[in-house]
């Protein structure tokens, strides 16, 4: 959401890739990744390209394994972004900052910091999603499960969902991502339409949070355990 606001701001196109796209390229990863530049350089306006997941293709060369394919891909980027360009923006997003390449970290220009939402930031998070997933879904043509049923969703109708449910609920998402937010609300979303009426009251919305922040404890859980016997 920055890097397009970013990109929309400074007047630039926008285009979004992850690490995980290059290592299936497997020996033309090093072309697609000059093709991309040059596409960049026809812009008028200039492209801002944003990597999601970057430290999946830009990992320190040194540490951790990778293909010739992958590192050729690397030197690559880095021979494309060496010098300062009027055609193109990169944007890296990762959650672990330190797994990426030294020579890439020395590219960097500024370092923003996302942190974790606090209660208000979660609070209008689910606000957000709660218009997006809930209140507006049936009101176009395209939605979460179109994909699925290939017809018009069904309006849903909200009933007694105050904000100091929500505000609770916000309160109980402590440690949630602005990703896990979103996919809380479009379980809310499932779980109406799996429901008689189509209608989200408190107890059914309530179920769905009790449900999901218990599924996240658990992951946490895990994790420690995983990184306790590591």
């Amino acid at each position: 959401m920055a890097a397009k606001e970013l990109a929309s701001e400074s007047g630039l196109d926008y285009a979004l890739m992850t690490g995980g796209d290059v290592a299936p390229l497997g020996s033309q990863a090093v072309s697609k990744i000059h093709q991309l530049f040059d596409w960049a350089k026809k812009s008028n306006r200039g492209l801002l390209l944003f990597i999601d997941e970057a430290d999946a293709f830009l990992c320190e060369r040194n540490k951790t394994y990778m293909s010739e394919a992958q590192r050729s891909a690397l030197n690559a980027l880095l021979f494309r972004t060496g010098d300062q360009s009027k055609d193109i923006v990169l944007a890296l997003a990762t959650n672990r900052p330190g797994d990426l390449d030294s020579a890439v970290a020395d590219c960097i220009d500024e370092v923003l910091e996302f942190p974790l939402p606090g209660e208000d930031e979660r609070l209008k998070l689910l606000k957000l999603y709660l218009d997006k997933y809930i209140a507006q879904a049936g009101a176009r043509k395209s939605g979460l499960f179109l994909h699925l049923f290939q017809k018009q969703q069904q309006k849903i109708e909200i009933k007694g969902l105050t904000d100091d449910i929500l505000r609770e609920a916000a309160v109980k998402t402590d440690g949630f991502s602005g990703r896990e937010i979103a996919k809380l609300m479009a379980s809310v979303q499932a779980a109406v339409y799996g429901s008689e009426n189509c209608e989200l009251d408190p107890n059914l919305f309530q179920e769905v949070v009790d449900y999901k922040v218990a599924e996240h404890q658990q992951r946490r859980k895990l994790a420690a355990a995983e990184g306790t016997s590591a």
